[in-house]
Formats: structure tokens, C-alpha cells, sequence
């Protein structure tokens, strides 16, 4: 059943109960209620379904049931129950915001399929709703979108420590959002508004990394002293990004260490260190430790980095954030382009859940513009071949979600066609990922 209820309010017992049943064998959730107070006691502005109502009730009306659920969230559907006289009630109620009305007497498919339509409405204004928290988050920037219980405890973790100025290593694959979660660190600390500088240890040119890091002081002569100053230098009062620092050089690795231990830089050619003040958010791939058991990287450099560690996971680790993500990515890029926003069919649904997306948000990204512009995904996509268990898994999740295409979501008509008994059926949904009320019209 559906994780998104209806709660169901009406004073007559044989008619509740009867409404009941019907949504259950349509696979819906639903809560019944005799009176509108004892709803009202379930409800708060995070609620994720919808309300049914009869007009006409003792002590609290359906009318003013309409109303206070609207004075707690006005985006909760409502459907009104109506008898004959009540249609003019019920219209002026769809002016002031109410969902639907429903007059007596009703076929009960015409309030299911209501009830489905308030359901997905709902479900978009809880989507959008975290889309825009996401965003307010990233105070203008890029949002770190993710209502999975890692990416909320990983926000969490940087709100604690953004504006603690202590050094933090962010560790996570290609593509996951390193450079994200350090500008936010820095953009939510007391340094916001002073310099970001970001430097990429595993791209820099051999022959000028020294001087374009530490800068140079050229002329010995207090009269005939020229300075260039080094990227480290005009991060000074802001952060220091050190993005793949696992790739930086040996000699690199001794420099920063005293960066880091004494906050000095000496430029080349300058015969006294100067101060600095700066927080330093490396970066790396996970694995570095064992780049300091190889001789690869400094002990001592990855003990004075590794005050905080912040883990961002992959992708795959954090499936259910897929569609929402995708949905902003798919927003943004249709902005960039200056296209409409495609309608996303079962086999982009599939592939966002079948993938493994080993290049995690950087290649989500591509996948869609690759969308907006109309090109359907082609085999595994970046990620090579799958192995021949993979394959079967996904053929089987596209039949499946090609079929509640066809029927429209429709649970009985879906296990029918693909002659599986309940269980089964249900144990595949949740085995695939696939959320059938996407599919119901």
C-alpha cells in the first residue's frame, strides 16, 4: 500500500466503512475517522496525503474541517462528499482551494480516482517543497539535495561544524560533490564573504606549482623587492580547498604540512615565512589510507587533516534521493537549455533505478541534459556492461513497470497480467524500487 494516506471522514458508519474497502482493494492506504476533530488531531503541515470529507456532520461540518486543515497547510488536498443540496457549498469551497467535490450519489471508482489525483498533487508539493529547502540551504548556490537519513545526517554534520574554523577532510568517489560540501562549509562559517580559493593537487604544472602556490619575493634590496603572491596567500582570511589531495606530490605534502601546523607560507625566493589565516577543507577519494600504508602519502599530514571527517555517499548507497535529485538536475538543465521540461517515461524511470551510477551526481547531471535533449538512455550508459544477473534484474523491472504503464498503476490488473500472486508481486516493487503509485492515473 501506499505510504501516503487518506484519512476519511464521514459520520455514517455503514458508508465509512464501505469507503474503507473500497480503498483497500484499490491498494490505497486509508484512516477513517467519525468527526472532523479526530482528523484533525492527525494532521501537521508535513502531512503526505489527503483528506475526504463528508459536508454534512454533526458539531464540526465538512465545510469547517476544510478550513482548518487549509490554516494548516492550504496545499493538503481535500475532497468534499456532497448530497444534492450542497453542490453550490461545495463549488464555493473549490474557489476558496478545496481539491474536489464528489456528489452523492457516487460511483466509488470516480472517488478513487479522485482521491489518486489529490495523492500525486500532494506528493509534488512535498517534492518541490524540498527542492526549495535544498536550495535556501545552499544560501544561492548549488542545493545538496538528499532526504535519505546519510544525506540529512551529513547536512547536519556540516551545519555543526561550518562555523567551528577547524580543518576538515571531505572524503567521497568521483562525481559525489566534494567541492559542493566545501563551498557550503565555507559559505555557512564566519568566513562567508572572504576569498574560496580551490586547488586541484593531482593538476598542478610540474614546473611553476611551487611559485604558483606559494608566490614568489624576487630583489633582496628593501627598495627593489617585487612580490608575487601565491594562490595559498589570497585565500588568506577565507578557505583553502585542496581538492584530490591523496594525488598531491611528495614535496607538496612536507609544505602543506607546515601550512597547516604553523599557518605560514614561505614564498620562493623570501627569506622570512609569512603568516596566514586560513581554514584548510581538503578532499579525497576513499582509500587514503591505504595510500599512506604504500608510502604514497605522509602519516602526519593525513592525522593533521583528519580533525573532521565528513563522508558523502555515492549514488548507490542513497537510491531513494534519485528521482528528487534527478528532478532538480532535469529543472536546471531544461532552464539552461531553454527547453520544456520532459515528461519522464518508464524507461528513464528504470534506468534511474536500475543504474548503479558509478559516476555519481556529475554523471546524474549529464544523464540529464542528455534527457532534456531527447537522447534515451543506451545500454548501462558511462558505467560498461552489466553482468548477465544485472541484466535479467533489469529486464524483469522494465517489464514490470512497462505493464503498470499499461494499466494505468492499477495493482490487480498488473498481478493479473504478469500472473504473479500477491506477495510476489509486492516483494518485486520493493526488491526494484518501484513506487506504483507514479503509475496511477
Amino acid at each position: 500500500m501506499t505510504e501516503m494516506p487518506i484519512l476519511l471522514v464521514d459520520d455514517d458508519d455503514a458508508l465509512r466503512s464501505a469507503l474503507v474497502q473500497s480503498f483497500q482493494l484499490a491498494d490505497m492506504a486509508v484512516e477513517a475517522f467519525a468527526d472532523g476533530a479526530s482528523a484533525l488531531a492527525r494532521l501537521d503541515a508535513g502531512f503526505g496525503g489527503a483528506i475526504i470529507s463528508d459536508i454534512r456532520m454533526p458539531r464540526m461540518d465538512g465545510m469547517e474541517l476544510f478550513k482548518r486543515v487549509a490554516a494548516i497547510d492550504h496545499e493538503i488536498p481535500v475532497i468534499l462528499m456532497t448530497g444534492h443540496g450542497d453542490v453550490p457549498m461545495a463549488v464555493a469551497a473549490l474557489k476558496t482551494g478545496a481539491f474536489d467535490f464528489i456528489a452523492k450519489p457516487f460511483a466509488t471508482d470516480h472517488l478513487v480516482a479522485s482521491a489518486r489525483r489529490a495523492l500525486e498533487m500532494r506528493r509534488l508539493v512535498l517534492d518541490n517543497r524540498r527542492l526549495r529547502a535544498a536550495a535556501d540551504e545552499s544560501a544561492g548556490g548549488e542545493p545538496l539535495i538528499g532526504e535519505t537519513p546519510a544525506m540529512v545526517r551529513l547536512r547536519e554534520n556540516m551545519r555543526q561544524v561550518a562555523d567551528a574554523d577547524v580543518d576538515i577532510l571531505i572524503e567521497g568517489e568521483t562525481g559525489t560533490g566534494k567541492e559542493l560540501v566545501a563551498t557550503l562549509l565555507h559559505r555557512w562559517s564566519r568566513r562567508r564573504g572572504r576569498p574560496f580559493v580551490a586547488i586541484n593537487c593531482a593538476a598542478l604544472p610540474d614546473a611553476i606549482a611551487e611559485v604558483d602556490l606559494f608566490g614568489q619575493e624576487s630583489g633582496r634590496a628593501a627598495h627593489n623587492r617585487t612580490t608575487q603572491p601565491g594562490r595559498i596567500a589570497r585565500a588568506n582570511k577565507g578557505s583553502l580547498f585542496l581538492d584530490e589531495i591523496e594525488s598531491s606530490p611528495t614535496w607538496l605534502q612536507g609544505a602543506l604540512l607546515r601550512v597547516l601546523e604553523e599557518r605560514e607560507i614561505l614564498p620562493v625566493g623570501a627569506q622570512q615565512p609569512q603568516a596566514i589565516d586560513l581554514r584548510v577543507i581538503a578532499a579525497t577519494k576513499p582509500g587514503i589510507e591505504a595510500s599512506v600504508a604504500e608510502g604514497r602519502f605522509r602519516a602526519d599530514l593525513l592525522y593533521r587533516l583528519d580533525m573532521v571527517r565528513l563522508r558523502i555517499p555515492p549514488l548507490r548507497e542513497r537510491r531513494a534521493d534519485i528521482p528528487l535529485l534527478f528532478g532538480y538536475l532535469l529543472h536546471q538543465a531544461a532552464d539552461q537549455m531553454k527547453r520544456d521540461v520532459p515528461r519522464i517515461g518508464p524507461d528513464v524511470q528504470a534506468y534511474l533505478a536500475d543504474y548503479d551510477w558509478p559516476g555519481n551526481v556529475r554523471e546524474l547531471t549529464n544523464f540529464a541534459k542528455r534527457t532534456v535533449l531527447g537522447m534515451q538512455a543506451d545500454g548501462a550508459g558511462e558505467g560498461g556492461a552489466l553482468s548477465l544477473t544485472q541484466q535479467v534484474e533489469r529486464f524483469e523491472a522494465g517489464v514490470i513497470r512497462q505493464v503498470l504503464e499499461r494499466v494505468g498503476g492499477d495493482a490487480r490488473s498488473a498481478m493479473a497480467e504478469l500472473h504473479l500472486p500477491r506477495k510476489t508481486f509486492y516483494d518485486k516493487l520493493n526488491r526494484h524500487g518501484i513506487e506504483i503509485d507514479r503509475y496511477r492515473r
